[in-house]
Parts: structure tokens; C-alpha cells; sequence
């Protein structure tokens, strides 16, 4: 196999450390992304596209994206800044000179040397005093820059410690030399107006043209809604009805809970109420999606089932996507049973519960003393056994996969155990159909009276310290606020604001007893939850963090949050962010910042309505399957490259052309569902 993988005849199995060019420490850090054979590497798609442009002399470049053919002056200047290394050089051509600044690269000494020519492409820039500058650009030798000047070019989201050349040359050997057959049956794709699986492969990466890459981005979404659409019909049945082997009886609990809130249930969430504890009492199993927007009220339905569930003498398990978010049900659950003397006896588990605490939970799920076990993953653990399993619920469900949701039903015991699952993010109706045609759908359409409808505000990057002046006073009158960012540090992507350099300037222009504190996805999850738990204390007064904070984060006392680079987010995205503030009964505000002389479209819409599923439809009328060659918008489902409301068009092409398969064939089987774990998704 090391012979073949050096000679470049590699397949999709080729184990990605026998691939020429990988040494250990590459194989290593490849594997830490997934990346675990060639054929992976085929799947480690663009983040966007460029078309590098004609260099032109220092004396006639404008601010902005530019390539500039300089010489380096001097041996450059190192320094240190907390665990940053900041390289400096001055480069200059025959017009003027440009400061060309490097984050982290300190290596760069060894090949930028006096008097070398080289071309740097990036985001040129001007100081007060008129000097130019580029920070991180990409570096080129000049001849090969005129290779691919004029040419599009795929730009990856790189690899931490791993070298940018090599990367790039692994992704276009793989797409050169790893044969890709073809998974639809024969036929299939010039029917369905696709280009064959292997040419869209190749094309994603190496496109010769702006055609043929959409024709490669077509069916590679084409494939992402097949596959899961498939998967999903194949697991659960089109619409299947089982019968439930041990219905629920209705008990007093949850009606008593109801009328003891200081607030009415809305009608929606009435609805939806009888609709669940229905299927609960009824002759069929439940398998039910709450849909609901933001702070509509979907958790304390969840609380309401989770009652019923006990007074039935059997356990209820629900299962968040994140420790912060678990942690967040457990206090919620906890408060209403001291407040309401709900006779409860709810457990947490997560990754960061072990040892002797880890055990004695255990025992408590394994002989019954737990009646409510809230979570993360760690609640489908091989260790873990249930007394008497017999409700499951999975919240933001759309962050587990299907096989996830079934391994944790699976363990009740019977072959059905009843399911709820809640979404908050906005999917239209058609839409949820397809995604979830075997789910009974119900929908939270109202908000809880004394909410304030958040106001909204776009502004361009440029009036940020307009933004900033609002953000202070909000605080100053005791309030708190979110600054979120498409970026954790500097260098990751040109042009995008990063947390770490966001909460350096906070802390620079805001006054001393203005409390700034960072949140983002690569620190550990104690630590996590320990900022979000002072947050939540109203310990910290602004807190700055990438999209970590999406999902479910409730601080009735933040009213403020700024969102960076707003166009770089999807519609569905950025009202999951704003649905942070406007959890209390003070008014609350969202600012998104944009870049760029136009405001997006897409943030006209958002400012005008709060409502998720009028969001998503008008996501869905503006955009239809939308434009490749822009940022690619956040799916809602978490798909690499499909989008359910951009794409939808090619959504319902691959639902009729699954659901005429399966009508021909109920026992139909793709062989690429051996290899692609839609489950995942």
C-alpha cells in the first residue's frame, strides 16, 4: 500500500498516513480533523473561491484586495505579544513601500530574505498617517502566481500546524489521482440534469470555470439531501405507524404546574401540549417535532412531558447538544421543583461528571432513584443502563444525528420508546416535511406575553463606535451584552473580526470596571461553562464569543448583542444569535455590523421581522437555491455544503427522486451510505 500511495495510485481507502507527503506529525493532525484517508481528503471542500488579479505598482494600489510584486528590505522584526509572535518586514517596488505584518509564523524569517521577490495578495490597508500596510497576506513566488493569475482558486480553512503548500498539494493530488464511481443508479444523473459524481469532485476542487463549478456544487448538494433523505426514510419508514406497547395514563402533575405558573400558557403552546401528552396516552408511539422560534416556550413542554413521564413511574431523559445547555435545563428544572414542590428527582450527566459523582449517578439511572436524567451525549454511553426508559427528548434537535437520537430511544428497552425532539431553528413547513417526514410536527407560533419585540439595527463596520457608545450605556444602566465574532484569532480569514482582537480593544475603550470576558468552541468545556456561569451571575458585563453561544443560552439580563461581519452569517444563523437578548422583560437591541459599502439584503429582511418561520420563507423566496461564490450560509441541519432553505429546490428534487426509488424498491440500498455516515449529519 506505501508503494501504490507513493507511485500516486491511491483510493478512497489509502490511509491518509500512507499518502506521499505525509509524515507522522501531518498524519496526526489530518486524523485530528477526520481526515483519516485519501478519499477524505476529497470531502475537505473549499470555503469560498477567488480569481487572483494582475499585480499592480505600490503607487497605483487602492485599500482593499490587492496582489503587489515587492522586495524584502531587511531581515524583518520578531517580537512576542502574551502567547502571539508578530513578524514585521518592510517591501517595497520601484513606487513605494508596504509593511507586510505575519501572526504566528515566525518560520517566515528562513524564506522571506533581504532582497527576495515575492508576491503578497491581501487586504491592503492605510494608516492615519498614510503608511500602507497588509496583515497576514498569502505569499507567492512570481512565477508561479502567473500560473494561476486569472484562474479560479480554491481557498481551504486550514489546518492548525499544518503547512499551507502541503495541505493544498494533498487536496489536488487526492482530486487528480483517487477514482470517485458513481453512487445514483445508472442513468440516474443526466436524468436528473447532474454531472457524474467523479467530474463534480474534481471540479469542486480544480474548476476550470464558473460553470463548471456550479455544476460540481449542484450535485454534491444533490448528493447531501439524498443521502440524508434516504437515511432517514430507510431507518424510520415513510410515515410509519407503530403501535405503543405501553401507553401512559393522564395524571393531575402537569395540570396542576400549569395553573401554578405565574403566566398562561400560550394557544400554541396549549396545542401543542394536548398534542404530546395525546400521543403519550395514546395507542401509537410518539414521534414528534416541536417547532418553535426562539423563546417561544418549547422547554417548558419538555418539563411538562418529563412530569407526566414520572407520575407514570418510568424515567424521562432529555438530551442537549452542549454541557452549557444541559446544565442550563437542569437549574431551570430544579427551580421549578423547589418553587412548585414537583416531587422530582432529576440527575445531570455530562463528560465533565466522573468519578465518584459519575458512579453514583449511574446507579441512580440503573435502579430507578432518577426519574428525569438530563445530558449531553453522554447520556447514549455504552455504561449507561436505564431502570425504565420511557421518554426520550433531544433538544436543537437538528445538532444530532438520527442514529444518535435512536441509540438513546433504543434504550428503553422496547423496540419503540416514545420521542420528542425540539428545533428552534425556523425550517418551513414544506421543508420540514421532507426533512421530517416521519415525525408528527407541531409548532409554537406565539411568543409569552411581556416579551418586547427586539429591535433591530444593520450598520456598516465603519460606525462601530456608534454601536460601542450604545453598548456602554446599556451596560452602564446595569444591563449586559454579547459581541459575537466569525473568528477566533487573527489570520484565520482575511477581513473577518476575531474574538481575541475584539476583546483586547473592548478592554482598551471601555472603562476599567467594565467587565470583558472571551467565549469560544476550542477551550475545554469546564472552562466554558465556568465563563457562561458568570455570565449568567451578572459577573461579567460584556461577553465576547464566536456562534459557541447559538444554542439555548438564557441571561434574562442581557440585552444588547453585536454581531461582526453579519453578512457572513445565514438568515436562520443570525435570529438563532439575536434570540439570545429579549429573554427578560427590559427592551433589547441587535446590532449587526456589516462589511462592505451595501447593506445585504438578507439584513433588510431580519430587520424588519423577529418571526423565525416568516424569516425562513422569505430566506427561501429571496434566494432560491442561492450563490456559490459567495459565503456559504450556515445550514440548518449542519449538511457541509447544502443549505435547507437556500437549496431547497435541489432539497425536493432529491425527496422525489428518494421517495420514486423507494416506491420501485422499498429494500433499496446505496452503496455510498457504506461509507458516508449521514448520521453524522
Amino acid at each position: 500500500m506505501q508503494k501504490c500511495a507513493e507511485n500516486g495510485e491511491m483510493d478512497r481507502n489509502t490511509p491518509i498516513r500512507e499518502v506521499k507527503g505525509v509524515g507522522p506529525k501531518s498524519g496526526e493532525l489530518l486524523e485530528k480533523k477526520g481526515l483519516f484517508t485519501a478519499g477524505d481528503l476529497l470531502t475537505w471542500y473549499p470555503r469560498s473561491y477567488e480569481v487572483p488579479e494582475d499585480p499592480v505598482p505600490v503607487a497605483d494600489a487602492a485599500e482593499g484586495p490587492s496582489a503587489l510584486r515587492l522586495y524584502i528590505i531587511g531581515n524583518g522584526s520578531l517580537f512576542r505579544k502574551g502567547p502571539r509572535t508578530i513578524l514585521h518586514f518592510q517591501a517595497a517596488d520601484a513606487t513605494g513601500q508596504v509593511r507586510l505584518t505575519f501572526f504566528n509564523m515566525p518560520y517566515l524569517r528562513n524564506s522571506l530574505k533581504p532582497g527576495s521577490e515575492h508576491v503578497f495578495r491581501g487586504i491592503l490597508r492605510k494608516t492615519a498617517t498614510g503608511r500602507l500596510y497588509m496583515e497576514q497576506p498569502s505569499i507567492y513566488d512570481p512565477d508561479e502566481y502567473d500560473r494561476i493569475r486569472g484562474r479560479i482558486q480554491p481557498i481551504y480553512p486550514m489546518i492548525g500546524g499544518l503547512r499551507r503548500n502541503l495541505l493544498l498539494s494533498l487536496l489536488r493530488e487526492a482530486a487528480e489521482g483517487v477514482p470517485v464511481p458513481e453512487f445514483l443508479p445508472e442513468g440516474a444523473a443526466a436524468e436528473l440534469s447532474l454531472v457524474p459524481e467523479g467530474e463534480a469532485v474534481r471540479n469542486i476542487h480544480l474548476p476550470e470555470t464558473e460553470a463548471s463549478l456550479r455544476s460540481a456544487v449542484e450535485r454534491l448538494i444533490f448528493d447531501e439531501f439524498f443521502l440524508f433523505i434516504l437515511g432517514v426514510r430507510r431507518e424510520k419508514g415513510h410515515a410509519q405507524v407503530r403501535l405503543n406497547p405501553s401507553p401512559m395514563r393522564m395524571t393531575g402533575g402537569p395540570e396542576r404546574l400549569i395553573g401554578a405558573l405565574p403566566y398562561s400558557l400560550t394557544q400554541s403552546q396549549r396545542r401543542a401540549w394536548e398534542e404530546i401528552r395525546s400521543d403519550l396516552c395514546g395507542d401509537t408511539v410518539m414521534y414528534r417535532l416541536l417547532q418553535g422560534d426562539v423563546g417561544s416556550g418549547k422547554t417548558i413542554l419538555a418539563f411538562l412531558a418529563l412530569l407526566l413521564c414520572a407520575e407514570n413511574g418510568r424515567q424521562g431523559a432529555l438530551m442537549a447538544p452542549t454541557e452549557v445547555l444541559a446544565t442550563q435545563h437542569m437549574a431551570s428544572l430544579t427551580s421549578l421543583i423547589e418553587a412548585y414542590g414537583l416531587d422530582l428527582h432529576p440527575v445531570l450527566l455530562t463528560g465533565s461528571v466522573r468519578g465518584a459523582a459519575r458512579k453514583e449517578i449511574l446507579r441512580q439511572i440503573e435502579d430507578g432513584t432518577a426519574d428525569v436524567i438530563i445530558g449531553t451525549h453522554a447520556l447514549i454511553q455504552e455504561k449507561i443502563r436505564y431502570s425504565d426508559l420511557g421518554l426520550v427528548i433531544t433538544d436543537e434537535q437538528h445538532r444530532f444525528g438520527v442514529r444518535q437520537r435512536e441509540i438513546l430511544s433504543e434504550k428503553g428497552g422496547m423496540e419503540d420508546t416514545p420521542v420528542l425532539v425540539m428545533s428552534a431553528t425556523p425550517i418551513p413547513r414544506t421543508l420540514a416535511i421532507i426533512l421530517y417526514g416521519e415525525l408528527s410536527v407541531s409548532r409554537l407560533t406565539e411568543m409569552p406575553e411581556g416579551r418586547l419585540r427586539t429591535k433591530n439595527l444593520a450598520l456598516p463596520q465603519s460606525e462601530r463606535d456608534k454601536a460601542l457608545r450604545f453598548l456602554y450605556r446599556q451596560v452602564r444602566e446595569g444591563r449586559q451584552a454579547y459581541v459575537i465574532c466569525p473568528e477566533i484569532e487573527e489570520g484565520e480569514t482575511e477581513g473577518l473580526t476575531n474574538v481575541e482582537d475584539m476583546t483586547d480593544l473592548l478592554q482598551r475603550v471601555m472603562p476599567p470596571e467594565i467587565r470583558v470576558e472571551l467565549l469560544h468552541g476550542r477551550m475545554k468545556a469546564a472552562a466554558k461553562n465556568e465563563i457562561m456561569d458568570r455570565f449568567g451571575r451578572g459577573e461579567t458585563d460584556i461577553l465576547v464569543s464566536t456562534t459557541v453561544i447559538e444554542v439555548g443560552i438564557n441571561v434574562p439580563n442581557a440585552t444588547v448583542i453585536l454581531i461582526e461581519n453579519a453578512e457572513r452569517f445565514g438568515l436562520s444563523q443570525l435570529h438563532q444569535l439575536r434570540g439570545r437578548v429579549g429573554r427578560g422583560t427590559e427592551q433589547s437591541y441587535c446590532i449587526f455590523l456589516y462589511g462592505g459599502r451595501e447593506r445585504p439584503e438578507r439584513l433588510e429582511v431580519i430587520e424588519k421581522t423577529n418571526d423565525g418561520f416568516r424569516i425562513a420563507e422569505e430566506d427561501l423566496r429571496l434566494r432560491g437555491p442561492g450563490d456559490i461564490f459567495g459565503q456559504r450560509q450556515s445550514g440548518a441541519m449542519g449538511f457541509r455544503l447544502a443549505d435547507v432553505c437556500e437549496h431547497a429546490a435541489l432539497m425536493n428534487k432529491a425527496a422525489a427522486y428518494v421517495d420514486r426509488l423507494l416506491a420501485e424498491d422499498p429494500a433499496y440500498e446505496c452503496g455510498a451510505l457504506k461509507t458516508v455516515d449521514f448520521r453524522s449529519i
